[in-house]
């Protein structure tokens, strides 16, 4: 099982940090949403030209489960006689990269996939791996927002609706099970966190729960008020995983290094409602945002978590606007 921690974050980890890294660098400082996507001329094309020749990373993990890490979200795959499963579709552009390391990992064909939420770095694949055979499963909000333009305001980007192809065929509005590869997959969804639309993917029998986005491993995490997000909706998602893990079990993130376990997992935790309870005692007093951001209510975590597009001064903003 490949599980080297490290304090950085490769390009493959969130591509985001191509474009916020330049933009740091060009501006001195760490930018709000809009200024990294002026910096960077347009960030969205600017991630599907970096996956169209980023690596893809395999780790092995166990009970014929692997993630691939280099598009996107981290993807988890379960091979066995039924097909492959994949958990999240990472960029088309990566279509090339993906088709190897899937191939690595077994003859089977892709028959299933399932969506984590409906945000691009997650579910741009869609079409090209249901034209492969892949019937896409996921919550009810994912469909919705992949069948209709959708706007991300903390971003300054607007997204078209997806095409048909792409649009998950399945859909759940609460919980779902899935029998496949001599595996009993369960699907939770969160409510209202990362976006509305957020799930979680546990492999029973191998013990791995895919987090997906409500958990960034060593990062700030975004969160989408556009479409449905909180800064308490993640709170409670991260905190109901925890309890139905245990040490043993393996976790894997939406972004950030791969392959993680329950006690980084509440390290991050602990940070999202120390942040969330200093921004909400400032707000409290009525001091205004911009003084907020000054008094920097992160500092205690910037060191191991603000590195990157997220930064302090961001997240702040993000954690404000939700409490």
């Amino acid at each position: 099982m490949t599980q080297a921690h490290h304090p950085g974050l490769s390009r493959r980890g969130f591509c985001l940090c191509c474009a916020g890294s330049a933009a740091f660098a060009a501006g001195g400082g760490w930018l709000t949403p809009r200024q990294v996507f002026a910096e960077a001329r347009g960030i969205v094309d600017t991630i599907r030209a970096a996956a169209a020749t980023a690596p893809i990373q395999v780790h092995t993990l166990r009970g014929n489960v692997s993630v691939l890490e280099g598009s996107g979200g981290n993807i988890a795959v379960l091979t066995g006689p039924d097909g492959k499963l994949l958990v999240d579709a990472g960029i088309t552009a990566s279509r090339p990269q993906l088709t190897k390391a899937l191939a690595g990992l077994g003859p089977e064909p892709v028959t299933h996939l399932i969506n984590t939420h409906w945000h691009f770095d997650h579910a741009d694949g869609n079409e090209w791996l249901h034209s492969e055979g892949a019937a896409i499963l996921a919550h009810e909000n994912t469909r919705k927002h992949l069948l209709s333009a959708q706007r991300v305001e903390d971003w300054d980007f607007d997204f078209p609706a997806s095409p048909p192809g792409a649009i998950p065929v399945d859909v759940f509005a609460s919980d779902r099970t899935v029998q496949l590869n001599r595996s009993t997959l369960t699907l939770k969804y969160y409510g209202p966190a990362h976006t509305d639309s957020d799930i979680s993917v546990t492999f029973a029998e191998a013990d791995i729960v895919h987090a997906a986005d409500i958990y960034w491993n060593g990062i700030y995490p975004f969160i989408d008020y556009s479409t449905g997000g909180s800064i308490d909706g993640t709170i409670r998602g991260a905190e109901a995983t925890l309890a139905a893990t245990t040490d043993q079990t393996i976790i894997i993130p939406g972004h950030g290094q791969p392959v993680s376990n329950r006690s980084e997992f509440q390290a991050y935790r602990d940070m999202l409602v120390a942040i969330r309870d200093n921004v909400a005692a400032l707000k409290r007093q009525g001091r205004p945002l911009e003084e907020i951001v000054a008094a920097k209510p992160t500092a205690a975590y910037d060191a191991k978590w603000g590195r990157f597009v997220i930064g302090p001064d961001f997240f702040t903003r993000l954690v404000y606007e939700g409490v």
